[in-house]
């Protein structure tokens, strides 16, 4: 059993593990950079150590500074949250070389997933439905063009190192593919520092769905149904809930065993989601995300379980506390991502917080660091914030929703809040009718930039 873990991250996520392993009876060692001094997590965990200046660069992406930070507080193992080195395979590598654990996949699924074009080769192994589109990257002109007429135009360019919708370019005919090729190479070389792309078959209404599986690295694995992640702007996910609207329990089985079983026969370890498009009913692999989600609140909702507690169960070497078998969906639930913007451009606006009231009462959870004086600093992400909600049924959930809206207070800085209150007026959300490129049309008339 871990006595004492370490958080590398920051914010409601270093907060959420620091509950779990307090629930558990395990120290924790909280990290920061000069800038989140009187953080809420490092007020929280039991002990905290300082690991350089606002930068990420310089402070949560240091690896040095966060090896030395366990070895001088004797912690024996790191859980990454999300975001900063959670999918990073050279720090798993290094966490393990000094004995420590890190809790999660190893490297190599790491590694694996993290490559888009690997990521694809190997669910097809496994028997995963993926996205029609080219064999490997596409290195030259000649070669879009004949992947182009293969698979059917629209077709999609992906950066291979790409993610957070950079290096993604659409090519609606042929005569579009010369401008969306070089685009989106430019792109991934300028952002990820590699210029590789694949292709795929771009499809035109679909949602996106993704699926909860967790391993215990000991070729057992579960899923916990889907999420509906489709109400994104610029491919960041805004609202998500579970089950997903559209989703039929045969769907929901089947898409489940089979990512289930695939994450089963490669020894995969921990928490992982596996993201489909879904269109039509058929579902088509797009990637794996080897960590938590920030999103993981509604899965956890809706089947009781705590996946941070899991996740350092497993890391200890202990067995899953549930089978496939003991997993039942309970209600709905619904989670809305609460930043501090100023809309309608959506800029991030960081400041001093005058007066925060979180909402609450019965199914109502807010996962959030905030506290009244504190100051949002301007170095990170602009994320403050997740309400979660669960109730009965959706109309159940959406109704709980708009009332902890109105509870909420968050004074002193402008955030996304009024963004979800004239969502849910929306018939099409009140009915569940999206897809993911149904907020950003409804953005063009309802909140111009």
């Amino acid at each position: 059993m871990f006595e004492k873990i370490l958080i590398a991250n920051r914010g409601e996520i270093a907060l959420r593990v620091i509950r779990a392993a307090r629930e558990m009876g395990i120290q924790t060692v909280a990290v920061h950079s000069t800038a989140d001094t009187d953080a809420m997590h490092v007020r929280m965990a039991d002990e905290s150590v300082c690991i350089g200046p606002p930068p990420s660069t310089d402070s949560y992406l240091s690896i040095p500074a966060i090896i030395a930070a366990c070895e001088i507080t004797g912690a024996q193992a790191i859980h990454p949250g999300y975001g900063f080195l959670s999918e990073n395979a050279n720090f798993v590598q290094i966490v393990e070389d000094h004995d420590l654990t890190f809790i999660g996949p190893t490297a190599e699924h790491i590694r694996i997933m993290g490559d888009k074009i690997t990521a694809k080769d190997t669910m097809k192994k496994l028997g995963v439905p993926c996205v029609p589109g080219s064999d490997g990257g596409v290195a030259t002109l000649e070669d879009a063009k004949r992947v182009g007429a293969e698979v059917g135009y629209p077709v999609i360019i992906k950066a291979t190192a790409g993610g957070g919708g950079k290096g993604m370019k659409v090519a609606e005919t042929a005569a579009d593919m010369e401008r969306a090729f070089q685009t989106a190479r430019a792109e991934g070389k300028s952002n990820f520092g590699n210029d590789e792309v694949y292709i795929e078959k771009y499809l035109g209404t679909p949602r996106h769905i993704e699926i909860q599986v967790f391993g215990d690295g000991k070729g057992n694995a579960v899923h916990l149904g889907e999420r509906d992640c489709s109400l994104q702007r610029r491919h960041q996910k805004v609202f998500e809930e579970a089950p997903g609207p559209t989703i039929t329990p045969e769907e929901r089985a089947a898409i489940g065993k089979t990512c289930a079983d695939a994450v089963a026969r490669i020894n995969y370890i921990g928490a992982g989601t596996i993201e489909f498009l879904y269109e039509n009913g058929e579902f088509y692999f797009i990637e794996m995300n080897t960590r938590l989600q920030v999103e993981h609140p509604v899965t956890e909702a809706i089947f009781g379980v705590d996946l941070v507690r899991e996740q350092i169960r497993v890391a200890e070497g202990l067995p899953m506390s549930f089978t496939q078998d003991d997993l039942r969906i309970n209600g709905h639930a619904i989670e809305v991502r609460i930043n501090a913007e100023k809309l309608p451009e959506f800029a991030p606006r960081p400041g001093k917080i005058t007066q925060f009231h979180a909402p609450g009462g019965l199914g109502v959870r807010i996962d959030s660091a905030l506290y009244d004086g504190y100051t949002i600093p301007p170095f990170y992400d602009s994320l403050i914030g997740k309400l979660i909600v669960h109730g009965p049924d959706r109309a159940a959930a959406l109704a709980r929703l708009n009332r902890a809206l109105g509870e909420l207070i968050v004074d002193g800085v402008e955030t996304t809040v009024p963004l979800f209150h004239a969502l849910l007026q929306d018939p099409d959300i009140q009915s569940g009718d999206y897809n993911i490129h149904w907020l950003e049309k409804w953005l063009e008339t309802n909140l111009r930039e």
